[in-house]
């Protein structure tokens, strides 16, 4: 209960909301199915508040561990006092709890610890009440075997006072603030580095407020740290913050209190600002790397939610010189019915190969990946069909992203699938396929090597790894899947499935043939009521015997729909195909304590539309035929291209060339914005003004502003 009003708070929720989402993950609810199917109970919170409250749940369990185990070790020393413990239960934050803990951490010798061996802690706390006196004829009182000199005494005396103010909360918690307010990113090149480190010459004499450093600057300046091409600190003001830490340890002005001020000026440079340092370091890449896995994981969102083509006979090619274009032929179910090379430096030939191919298996629309030669590649597509026009309606060549698909070509899941071909043919099956649903092809490919993100190989794996794979379960589930069509590979990641009932519903169904009901389901091997109960409502299947099961409505509901068609007199068939009857509906008549508005509303609108791909349908492209290199390229000229990726500075668009070039988030709009994904998308079809050319450093920036 305690977390539950916490999180509510936090999350500005009510506590009901919060206590009813934590219920469900204990019953194994999953988050696709709480956002879709568990409204009533959640207040219809959204995917993204619900994983919200899992994080921080996560959070606060880590820190309750951690506050046991500081106890335990405290109390196993004989330390631990009935203040200490009150102290250390009322912390709420991590770093509070470590504060508490740091004068009980002895995990080694230090310069205090030798100190106090030596018995120079009566001098120290000497040294501390300020009185007046010698400080030297107090000294001398400690001199011993192991202590031979005056100096040797009051340094370590000093010691022990550096590590007890460093220790001080209410020290650390200014220099926090201190930190948090005026901290400053400063980076400088390493000697002898200008040469080796060309590529982050920004940041050869740099330095900006550390709260306003941005994400991607933080992992730049950071990766080059990291390979010895910068000197990085992260530090406020020596001046600002050492009179504020001298005020609350340094109360008089005699030679005592010197000896004192000597010790906190130590403490500071030698153990507080490097511990607050490397904490603030912490938690600015932190920060840096929750907003690049933030915009990586939307740009994931969107190029898995590409709109698909949808089941053509597919003509695809990845485009190559040397070893001439990889071509196959792909029917309207996705599988390769056949594959040739071509060469482009044999036009004849390869016009006449690609016709062949065209008319014999009937093709409708040409995918080409937008590697290397993909221009040319394409010029010669267009050739092709000037001769031999494709059998499909409307648009016919479409330019593929390639990312990712090398990966996927050498990958285990590949081999499985295409045991009998190699690597170059596996690619070029990728390309067609991706056109065809770029969901169901991309899911076989670890996100991370999708190429749609930045410094993805800089930010904590787990924490990158947890978020795309939970974008990619949302974006599944938000589709919703054919249960007959789909693969192993896009099942796993339905509500409730995995991998084991994943393969099992491709077992049942190569066994038993297709699925005629949802109900088939429960006689798959392992799934039970509970898995059923999670993926039902997310799987689709079409042309089957119930046409309810052809939409989101999840079978707990079908009951309740068959009532409102009875009492609307009519079928379940006429629900859908008869908008006036749909309209025509009373749903309030129908709200019952466990089915309120917002789950009939959702019934109502899937009965609307069975079977609709919510992604819409893909749209072909050309580029600037003009424009075939860098050297084409003039400062002024407007051209055409194609949202690539989209970063928290601005976003990339293919051109038509090699070398991508940016528009800065200045330059996107004219209006002003800081974040780019709020007015562009990946893929997206742009027109956009050259502002400059760097032909040295292969650099093009551009601009969408007045066009």
């Amino acid at each position: 209960m305690l977390f539950n009003n916490r999180i509510a708070a936090e999350l500005n929720l009510r506590v009901q909301q919060v206590e009813s989402v934590l219920n469900l993950f204990s019953e194994g609810a999953t988050i696709p199915f709480i956002a879709r199917y568990r409204k009533e109970l959640t207040g219809s919170l959204d995917e993204v508040q619900i994983g919200d409250i899992k994080n921080r749940l996560d959070k606060l369990e880590e820190i309750e561990k951690r506050r046991e185990s500081i106890i335990k070790s405290i109390e196993e020393q004989g330390k631990l006092t009935d203040e200490l413990r009150k102290s250390i239960q009322a912390a709420q934050e991590l770093n509070v709890l470590e504060d508490l803990y740091l004068p009980y951490k002895r995990s080694r010798q230090t310069r205090a610890s030798k100190a106090r061996a030596k018995g120079l802690e009566p001098l120290a706390l000497w040294l501390q009440m300020q009185q007046n006196g010698s400080v030297e004829a107090q000294a001398k009182k400690f001199l011993t075997d192991d202590v031979k000199t005056i100096a040797e005494a009051i340094l370590g005396a000093q010691d022990i006072i550096a590590e007890f103010v460093s220790e001080s909360i209410d020290a650390r918690t200014m220099i926090r603030y201190q930190f948090e307010r005026f901290a400053t990113v400063t980076s400088k090149v390493a000697r002898g580095k200008d040469d080796d480190g060309a590529k982050y010459k920004d940041y050869f004499d740099f330095s900006e407020p550390l709260h306003k450093c941005p994400s991607h600057r933080i992992l730049a300046i950071f990766r080059a740290e990291e390979e010895s091409i910068l000197r990085v600190s992260v530090s406020p003001p020596d001046d600002d913050v050492l009179p504020k830490l001298e005020q609350q340890f340094v109360q008089q002005s005699n030679e005592a209190a010197q000896k004192v001020r000597e010790a906190v000026q130590d403490s500071y440079k030698r153990l507080l600002a490097p511990s607050i340092e490397t904490e603030y370091r912490n938690i600015a890449k932190d920060r840096a790397d929750t907003e690049a896995i933030r915009v990586f994981a939307e740009n994931l969102r969107q190029l898995l939610l590409a709109a698909p083509l949808g089941q053509k006979r597919i003509l695809a090619l990845d485009p190559g010189y040397r070893t001439g274009c990889k071509t196959v032929v792909l029917d309207a179910q996705g599988d390769i019915v056949a594959n040739t090379t071509i060469y482009l430096h044999q036009e004849q030939n390869a016009i006449a190969i690609l016709g062949d191919l065209i008319r014999k298996f009937q093709v409708e629309a040409i995918a080409i990946g937008n590697g290397t030669a993909s221009r040319e590649t394409e010029a010669l597509a267009r050739l092709v069909i000037k001769n031999t026009p494709l059998s499909g309606k409307g648009e016919a060549i479409f330019m593929v992203s390639e990312a990712g698909a090398s990966i996927y070509s050498a990958s285990e899941v590949a081999r499985e699938e295409f045991p009998d071909y190699d690597i170059t043919v596996r690619g070029s099956i990728s390309i067609g396929r991706r056109l065809m649903d770029p969901l169901a092809e991309l899911v076989k490919i670890d996100p991370k090597s999708i190429g749609v993100g930045q410094y993805q190989h800089d930010v904590d794996q787990k924490k990158l790894k947890n978020n795309l794979d939970f974008v990619v379960e949302s974006a599944v589930n938000s589709v919703g899947v054919d249960i007959n069509t789909a693969s192993k590979h896009l099942l796993t990641y339905i509500s409730g499935l995995g991998e084991k009932l994943a393969q099992n519903i491709v077992q049942y169904r190569a066994e038993n043939g297709a699925f005629t009901t949802k109900q088939q389901l429960k006689k798959v091997p392992r799934m039970g009521e509970k898995a059923f109960e999670q993926c039902a409502g997310f799987l689709r299947v079409r042309d089957g015997k119930n046409p309810l099961d052809n939409t989101a409505v999840h079978p707990e509901r079908y009951a309740l729909v068959e009532t409102i068609a009875k009492e609307a007199g009519c079928k379940i068939d006429d629900l859908i195909k008869n908008e006036p009857l749909r309209q025509a509906l009373n749903l309030q008549k129908y709200v019952t304590k466990d089915v309120g508005l917002p789950t009939l509303t959702d019934i109502v609108k899937e009965l609307a539309k069975p079977g609709l791909d919510p992604r819409g349908h893909a749209k072909s492209f050309s580029f600037d035929e003009t424009i075939r290199t860098i050297d084409d390229v003039r400062i002024g000229m407007i051209v055409t291209g194609i949202v690539t990726n989209i970063a928290a500075f601005g976003a990339f668009v293919d051109i038509g060339i090699k070398e991508n070039g940016l528009v800065h988030v200045s330059q996107i709009t004219n209006r002003y914005i800081t974040d780019p994904s709020t007015v562009l998308k990946l893929h997206q079809h742009v027109e956009v003004r050259v502002l400059d050319v760097d032909r040295e450093r292969k650099r093009i920036q551009l601009s969408m502003k007045d066009l």
